[in-house]
């Protein structure tokens, strides 16, 4: 090695090798997320390999024994913060393929068998440290001494996992993003809420990940945004679900469950063996917790509102399934399916910009009046909810405008009142 210095050095003798045969190393793909870059090698055939790093500058090399490179680097589309350069070599039956990278960087790694369309992969996970660990957020308040209602908006799928596709070729990770940054924007916009997004960017977040910096953020509620697929392209229509401790309790309750909870199979997670036991330890009875009474009463007011802005609802009320992502004891948590991406003129609409907006603002409408109805303990909505009075013989607006120690003009502003006439039996709307 001359002057270079091996920092880490690990040898990873896979089990499963090809005997018969070179293993293709048949390309290379960048996935950058807020604090790790994730490079995946799809390979033919299992392989043995050796992942180190090097200083002075910083590299990270790939040794792939009993292989041959079927890709050139050089057409590469490198999107990552970390990495600068990839460049490979072969030499008698095994190949070198080494990252440049920017700066020092922790790595880890792991093999993903094939999966749907996807054959064996090699994946390796770049971790930039000065983005890790960040602390639980403080409740933030804002310039009136209350705070912020934190809504978390996850957008499914993302990175290797591209959720259902559409006839045309649409992805459902991305028009589930789309709308999960159109909904953000009018959550932002309104005073008392505040976006959290969980996924930024096309980049892969595993399900216990999401729920993860929900809680890290300490959201007031979690919300994942999907578009159905289906194996029978006339289904069609939005849905709202939460969850059941249960599992779910239909046909396309199960189909649906199914595909939600392989996307750690699809994106790959660093140990696929974890699955179980986190099933195991998120299959919670939460019958009796606020977490369900609530994510069922602010689901409801979501799916009355998508009711009023798309052409079909799947069903008639909240449907129940046992969704990984939503079993949250904590947070109150809902899955929206926006439509059947799979059903062609449902697909034709998710690519229309309007209509994305049209699904956001029902969303936010719905989860607006949940939270106007079910303010959180010291928010800017609890200081400023609602009461109201009806006008009985004798009042006079600036008496009730003194008895509740209100504004005149705002309590004229808030009943659209011109002047002072009020008429008895009249109910006033007295802001806080």
């Amino acid at each position: 090695m001359g002057k270079f210095s091996i920092k880490v050095a690990l040898v990873c003798s896979v089990i499963l090798m090809s005997f018969g045969h070179a293993a293709k190393i048949k390309g290379m793909r960048f996935w950058q997320s807020p604090d790790s870059t994730r490079v995946v090698l799809d390979l033919s055939d299992p392989a043995e390999h050796t992942i180190f790093t090097l200083s002075n500058p910083e590299r990270l090399v790939i040794d792939v024994a009993k292989s041959e490179l079927n890709f050139d680097p050089a057409e590469l589309n490198i999107t990552s913060n970390l990495v600068q350069h990839v460049r490979a070599s072969e030499s008698d039956d095994s190949v070198r393929v080494v990252l440049d990278l920017k700066k020092s960087s922790q790595f880890k790694y792991f093999t993903l068998n094939p999966f749907q369309n996807y054959g064996h992969r090699l994946v390796v996970d770049l971790i930039d440290e000065s983005q890790r660990d960040e602390p639980v957020k403080p409740k933030v308040k804002t310039v009136t001494g209350k705070r912020d209602i934190v809504v978390a908006i996850d957008a499914g799928h993302g990175g290797e996992d591209p959720g259902a596709v559409g006839p045309k070729g649409t992805l459902e990770k991305d028009i589930a993003l789309k709308v999960a940054k159109q909904l953000a924007d009018m959550v932002d916009k309104e005073p008392g809420m505040k976006a959290l997004l969980v996924r930024k960017g096309d980049y892969f977040v595993s399900l216990r990940k999401r729920t993860q910096i929900a809680r890290q953020h300490q959201a007031d509620i979690f919300i994942s945004i999907h578009a159905d697929g289906f194996h029978d392209k006339r289904a069609k229509g939005a849905s709202v679900w939460v969850v059941s401790p249960k599992g779910a309790q239909s046909e396309m309750g199960r189909w649906l469950e199914q595909r939600e909870n392989e996307s750690d199979l699809l994106g790959g997670v660093e140990s696929l063996s974890n699955k179980d036991p986190l099933l195991a330890q998120v299959l919670l009875d939460l019958s009796t917790t606020y977490s369900v009474g609530a994510s069922i009463d602010a689901a409801a007011e979501v799916h009355n509102h998508l009711a009023l802005s798309v052409p079909k609802m799947h069903k008639k009320r909240v449907e129940r399934a046992g969704f990984v992502v939503l079993k949250m004891p904590d947070i109150p948590a809902m899955l929206v399916e926006m439509a059947f991406i799979s059903n062609p003129s449902e697909e034709k609409l998710l690519n229309k910009y309007n209509h994305r907006k049209k699904l956001a603002s029902s969303v936010f409408k719905g989860l607006k009046s949940y939270f106007r109805k079910n303010p959180p303990d010291g928010t800017l909505f609890a200081s400023t909810k609602q009461s109201h009075y009806t006008i009985k013989s004798g009042d006079t607006l600036s008496e009730i405008a003194a008895r509740f120690n209100v504004p005149l003009p705002l309590l004229r502003e808030t009943n659209r009142i011109k002047g002072d006439q009020i008429r008895v039996g009249q109910r006033l709307t007295i802001p806080r």
